[in-house]
């Protein structure tokens, strides 16, 4: 029976008997120590309940027997190296150098030593295991704080991206706005240049019937000539219904009413729009953006109403 000394200790410890056959075997029947550790680092083993079968050329008796095997040893094998080297706790040693049973009572206190050895190496091992888990729970969150930094700094640069293209835009918006306003200020004055030279000749030409007629008080003077009109008061109604109103020279296109709306209106951005005179009901077209107010009819004063296209 010295064969089942170690796997009688693990039966009464509480163990499977096909476990601790397995740990017997593969630890070769070195003592309980050895057994109890091969068991608790193997007990998540996918095949740790699986039934034990020896290898089939170390079966006792066997055709194989006086060959050497490397295989897994057997219960026979590994008993046979502890008997020889005196490793059987199933007997003690008296005073007189003869090995004796053990009595109930010192079995029951080898035990009781075995299962203390087994709660202080399960406390060992849970408290590696807890060390590990926290090792790995501080990685976890590294990672974490590190993914988070990166997430932060893409969406940083993304937002710097995006106002940094917001300036571009508002910038080339308010450049083309000051642009627009500079050709209308040189196109009044150009027109101011070209046409108001003929103002003060005009004046003279038409004093002169007035400075003669003194000296012939019977004569009848020439028929009252119409007023020329060198500005045009427009008042547009915007698409609220509210209006806004401005002076322009004459001689002025269409364009330049559009433009002042675009800038001066509450029309929305990019709103495309056109312009109407409401009696008689006429839409002007693109055309008409070229044409002097003078030609269009819309001197001295006119309203325009403002309407989607």
């Amino acid at each position: 029976m010295a064969e089942l000394t170690t796997l009688e200790s693990l039966l009464e410890m509480g163990f499977d008997r096909n476990r601790a056959e397995k740990a017997v075997a593969n630890t070769g029947n070195q003592g309980i120590e050895q057994a109890m550790d091969w068991l608790m680092e193997h007990e998540n083993d996918p095949d740790i309940d699986e039934p034990y079968v020896p290898p089939v050329g170390n079966i006792l008796g066997g055709e194989d027997d006086s060959q050497p095997s490397t295989g897994q040893p057997t219960l026979a094998d590994t008993a046979e190296g502890q008997e020889t080297a005196g490793g059987d706790s199933s007997y003690i040693e008296d005073t007189d150098g003869v090995k004796r049973p053990l009595t109930e009572d010192e079995k029951r206190e080898q035990v009781k030593r075995l299962e203390e050895l087994m709660r202080v190496k399960q406390a060992e091992r849970r408290e590696r295991e807890r060390a590990e888990e926290v090792e790995r729970e501080k990685q976890r969150r590294r990672q974490g704080q590190e993914l988070q930094q990166i997430r932060q700094k893409l969406q940083d640069d993304d937002m710097k991206k995006l106002a940094d293209q917001r300036r571009r835009e508002k910038m080339e918006d308010k450049l083309a706005r000051q642009r627009v306003k500079e050709k209308i200020a040189r196109d009044r004055e150009e027109r101011a240049q070209k046409f108001g030279g003929g103002g003060p000749l005009n004046t003279a030409t038409s004093s002169q019937p007035a400075e003669a007629s003194p000296s012939s008080p019977t004569s009848q003077g020439p028929p009252p000539t119409k007023k020329e009109y060198d500005e045009s008061r427009i008042q547009v109604r915007l698409l609220d219904g509210s209006t806004i109103t401005t002076v322009f020279k004459a001689q002025e296109p269409l364009a330049a009413v559009r433009v002042y709306v675009q800038m001066n209106g509450n029309t929305p951005e990019g709103q495309d729009f056109t312009l109407l005179s409401p009696y008689p009901r006429h839409v002007y077209t693109d055309l008409d953006m070229e044409k002097p107010l003078k030609e269009l009819g819309l001197v001295p004063s006119a309203v325009l109403v403002v309407t989607k296209k």
